[in-house]
């Protein structure tokens, strides 16, 4: 009760203390009320602890009177309260139920790895579903003999986890929930597989790419020796061409010469033919 009071007081500011005439047997006497009252109230409280069979309904309906007297004082100093802008009273906190797992909720069970890889080397279970992804695989099994269903994990061929289930709707929920996990652990292999793959191919690339330059550049060295022979070959010509012509003018002018003398000597050889008269 007095925690209510002091609650109230917390809402309402200052008030006083009212005490409100009940029956210690309805509410037993908090350690608090015990250690704060008084030694004869404490022994009067004592005595009153033992209830009267034939008054035992009464101080329940006085009790619950008080309550709901108290509960509606308490709203009514909360609403007011929340009216003014003051803070308003924490509420409790309820714990909250855990939701399990779909696969343990549908009657999955761990299964002993050793029993699963002996049934498996005994030939005596059937593979329904089969999923692998690089390390990890998932196997679904059936034991015709025993109609349970085993769903196993391996890891490069090794048994890493099983489970079991009596019905095949909640073996291939198990199944699905390793095919997750097994996608989820060879995600990064698949990251890795994909660069190799995307390296390997841009060194190709690369590859290809350098042995084109490098036939461009045979091409131009190629092409720039024969530039530069054609270029040589041409100097060589015109120098050899200035040669010819230098002798061929020396040629025409000694031709010349020699013309010139013949003339000559044609005329000293003529004027020594006599003069014949004509008949």
């Amino acid at each position: 009760m007095k925690s209510l009071l002091n609650r109230r007081s917390v809402l309402t500011g200052p008030s006083h203390v009212v005490r409100i005439p009940q029956n210690r047997a309805a509410m037993p006497p908090s350690p608090a009320d015990a250690d704060d009252a008084p030694p004869d109230l404490a022994s009067t409280a004592g005595s009153d602890a033992a209830p009267n069979p034939g008054t035992e309904r009464e101080p329940d309906a006085v009790s619950g009177a008080v309550s709901g007297s108290a509960s509606s004082s308490m709203s009514a100093t909360a609403q007011a309260a929340v009216a003014r802008g003051a803070p308003r009273p924490v509420l409790t906190l309820r714990p909250v139920q855990a939701v399990p797992s779909q696969v343990s909720a549908r009657g999955v069970q761990i299964a002993n790895t050793a029993e699963v890889e002996w049934l498996a080397e005994e030939e005596a279970l059937t593979p329904f579903r089969v999923f692998r992804s690089f390390a990890y695989s998932v196997s679904l099994l059936f034991h015709a003999k025993e109609l349970v269903y085993y769903v196993a994990l391996y890891q490069e061929g090794a048994l890493w986890r099983a489970l079991k289930a009596a019905d095949l709707e909640a073996a291939e929920a198990a199944f699905r929930h390793f095919e997750d996990q097994a996608t989820r652990l060879s995600d990064c292999e698949t990251r890795r597989a994909q660069l190799e793959a995307q390296n390997e191919q841009l060194a190709r690339m690369i590859a290809r790419s350098e042995a084109e330059a490098e036939r461009l550049r045979s091409d131009l060295q190629r092409r720039s020796a024969q530039e530069q022979a054609a270029s040589n070959r041409q100097h060589q010509v015109r120098k050899e061409v200035s040669q010819l012509e230098a002798q061929r003018m020396a040629a025409q002018a000694h031709l010349n010469k020699a013309h010139r003398q013949m003339q000559q000597l044609n005329m000293t050889s003529n004027e020594a033919i006599p003069h014949l008269p004509a008949r």
